[in-house]
């Protein structure tokens, strides 16, 4: 059995105020031209198809176009709801689409039959794990309490199971934080305070476990339970990421192999270091000008009319960071926000800005219900 593995398309994304749906559509034509070559039996989106719960209308037009591409083809299209997906939108038209290979899991549901796939060997069970916060874990499992993310996890993996002969090899789709990945500034947390990561010790069962939520490639906790990353680079902390996918093979008995597969973006994401005149002189950067570009500008002394003389040689320039010099010293429209921080550490910083006081525990945990709250109305949507 040969499939890709991939996730985080975030499809309709706005990155630094541009809308990157040409990108995707750029780098999605890459992709299909790797399917052409490399004839999976299925391409596996483990989560955040979209960017947000309601879509701009081109985005969905993009992802149309896409999986009609991979249903003449004859690929099989396996997906779930991330954090990012309205659940419920995505679900639209589940049955409908099984006929022409094509199967989703938007919807947390106690029983979601697995994905049956054969190849020469037999039967491949997939099973779709969508994005559940406990809320939802709870509702669709009817528990009395609300279980932690790690054991919402644990609750729908067992139900799983119970769906898969022991014998069979089989694969998990998961949206999840696993102990121990790599984050990126571009990813929303699934919680505050830590509590949504969950163990790669839930996964053991199965032979591989295709993740997505983190934007980095990554293993996670075993070599067969992976991240194959975002399709771009969504922040400029992933600049120095390579985004691809996975191809993955599993064999007879279940043992499964990977090979990474960069994809070439229309326009890089690319952090510059120097100072203005470094930058400013001829030959100081041979790579592509209309990349993405974040300056980190190293003068100590404040730089006359910065935007105007980098965007002269960076069309596409997108932020300006000052390491060297003290924020007071630089005028309002040349500071910036730290990149990075949660919203819960920028509301922290203001709080303590305003009032000249740290926040208590009581007011952090009261902030942290609240900002948990509004992301469960935002994924709601």
């Amino acid at each position: 059995m040969r499939f890709i593995h991939t996730a985080d398309w975030h499809l309709g994304k706005l990155f630094g105020q541009r809308h990157m749906t040409e990108d995707q559509a750029y780098v999605l034509e890459e992709l299909l031209a790797l399917c052409a070559d490399l004839r999976p039996d299925a391409l596996v989106i483990a989560g955040d198809v979209y960017d947000r719960a309601i879509p701009p209308p081109e985005a969905v037009e993009l992802f149309n176009t896409i999986l009609t591409k991979l249903s003449e083809r004859g690929i099989s299209v396996l997906f779930i709801a991330g954090n990012h997906d309205s659940a419920v939108r995505l679900d639209f038209g589940a049955q409908l689409l099984r006929s022409s290979g094509i199967y989703l899991a938007g919807v947390v549901r106690a029983a979601e039959p697995p994905v049956i796939l054969s190849d020469e060997f037999g039967d491949v069970y997939f099973s779709l794990l969508p994005y559940g916060d406990p809320p939802h874990v709870r509702e669709a499992f009817t528990l009395d309490e609300p279980p932690s993310f790690d054991g919402a996890l644990a609750v729908q993996i067992a139900a799983a199971r119970e769906q898969i002969p022991s014998s069979a090899r089989s694969v998990a789709v998961a949206h999840a934080f696993v102990i121990g990945g790599q984050s990126s500034e571009s990813e929303n947390a699934l919680s505050v305070g830590g509590s949504d990561q969950v163990h790669a010790e839930n996964f053991a069962a199965y032979n591989y476990t295709a993740l997505g939520h983190l934007h980095a490639p990554q293993r996670a906790g075993a070599d067969h339970i992976r991240y194959s990353g975002s399709l771009l680079k969504y922040s400029f902390d992933e600049a120095h990421q390579k985004k691809g996918i996975e191809l993955i093979e599993l064999d007879a008995v279940g043992h499964a192999s990977h090979t990474f597969y960069p994809l070439a973006p229309r326009h890089d994401v690319r952090i510059v270091k120097g100072t203005i005149a470094e930058i400013m002189s001829d030959g100081f950067d041979p790579l592509a000008h209309d990349d993405y570009i974040c300056v980190e500008l190293l003068d100590t002394d404040a730089v006359l009319a910065a935007h105007e003389k980098l965007r002269k040689i960076y069309p596409n320039l997108f932020t300006i960071t000052r390491p060297n010099i003290n924020v007071n010293r630089l005028s309002s429209t040349e500071r910036t926000y730290e990149r990075g921080k949660s919203d819960l550490h920028l509301f922290s910083d203001f709080f303590t800005e305003v009032t000249a006081s740290e926040m208590t525990e009581a007011e952090r945990g009261e902030l942290i219900r609240v900002i948990d709250l509004m992301e469960q109305e935002v994924r709601a949507e």
